[in-house]
């Protein structure tokens, strides 16, 4: 297979500029998607495509309700995740300029994946939200999407980011589902963190990448990654109910240097746009920069060199860059109200103002 190698750098999604097409993507699908019913023959094309079925096992009998944010929010995941994909095919059909891709096998192999990621993504999609309407709430319905990518590398480069905050996200999922004595959906989870997983491996060998990144994946939380989508994918004011997920959703930080020149230099630039979050008043204050990389405690940074220019806020952090300890991989960078110290990725989460920095370094 021909390696594509992203040449642009997708190190933190909400540095990119939001590259609004004509019409943003909506649904439904082709297909009816997301408004299929079991059983259906709509239903069944989509197993077929997807190598595999919905479960057939029914749900515990009741559920907390911090168990049912978590569906909530894994539903509204996996329908911007059958977005992104449709859209993807749809370019690569198509021979939009940026996607082409010449071999022929290497396309129709590529096609085929793309394909079968998509059905699965649907999958799961169907799976949150009939889990959702059987404790009688009402499913998460699809918003609006628009996707910062302009060509095929840099949208393999962002699958590969986002499924490594999914990848983070779900550990974050099934640990909650645990302590809320909902102990019953964890076996189903864990399956999807696994093929998550399959999936991440894929992209990052079509980047040219090692196809697994760490030893112990990077940990998240839910109200990063519920911050993230709404920041970076989600048309603003384009959700029916969204705003039944009870998770926050963060002020952007933009990361605006690449990662070459953070495994260089060891210090990172970043942006926030204060509009709709505070930043301290003066040339000093009394946030902090957190990273949060693999399974280590979350590493506090000084702020430094802080120039404000209106509602726009840039700003310098160190960062402790150590090959095989840490920060390859994915690296979660947020800024909080304290010093801390934070013993882990949810006490960060609980103390955050701006969020999620998602940093790539291979």
């Amino acid at each position: 297979m021909v390696s594509f190698v992203a040449q642009a750098s997708l190190i933190g999604l909400s540095c990119l500029p939001a590259l609004v097409s004509a019409a943003p993507f909506s649904f439904p699908l082709s297909n009816g998607f997301p408004n299929i019913t079991a059983p259906s023959n709509q239903l069944t094309i989509i197993q077929n495509k997807a190598h595999g079925s919905l479960p057939n096992g029914g749900p515990p009998a009741n559920i907390s309700a911090n168990t049912l944010t978590s569906l909530q929010l894994i539903a509204f995941n996996e329908l911007s995740e059958v977005a992104f994909f449709t859209e993807l095919i749809s370019n690569v059909t198509n021979n939009v300029q940026g996607y082409r891709i010449q071999d022929g096998a290497t396309r129709r192999f590529i096609l085929e994946t793309l394909k079968n990621v998509q059905a699965q993504e649907e999958l799961h999609a169907l799976n949150a939200n009939n889990a959702v309407n059987h404790f009688s709430q009402n499913p998460i319905q699809a918003c609006q999407y628009n996707f910062p990518v302009s060509n095929f590398e840099d949208a393999i480069a962002l699958a590969s980011t986002f499924t490594d905050v999914v990848l983070g996200t779900l550990q974050d999922v099934v640990t909650l589902f645990g302590q809320d004595g909902d102990s019953g959906l964890i076996r189903g989870v864990a399956s999807v963190i696994g093929q998550e997983g399959e999936q991440d491996g894929y992209y990052r060998s079509i980047q040219g990448k090692l196809p697994s990144a760490l030893p112990f994946l990077t940990a998240s939380t839910r109200e990063f990654a519920f911050s993230a989508l709404n920041q970076l994918f989600v048309v603003p004011n384009s959700c029916p109910n969204s705003n039944i997920i009870k998770l926050p959703v963060f002020g952007a930080l933009s990361v605006l240097t690449t990662p070459d020149v953070i495994v260089d230099s060891q210090k990172v630039s970043f942006m926030v746009d204060a509009t709709t979050t505070n930043w301290p008043s003066g040339s000093s204050t009394p946030l902090s920069l957190v990273y949060i990389n693999q399974q280590n405690t979350p590493v506090v940074q000084q702020i430094e060199n802080i120039q404000v220019q209106g509602t726009t806020v840039t700003f310098d952090a160190a960062f402790p860059f150590s090959k095989g300890t840490f920060g390859n991989g994915l690296t979660i960078a947020a800024v909080t109200k304290t010093s801390g110290p934070f013993a882990s990725v949810d006490a960060v989460a609980q103390d955050t103002l701006f969020g999620p920095g998602l940093i790539e370094i291979n």
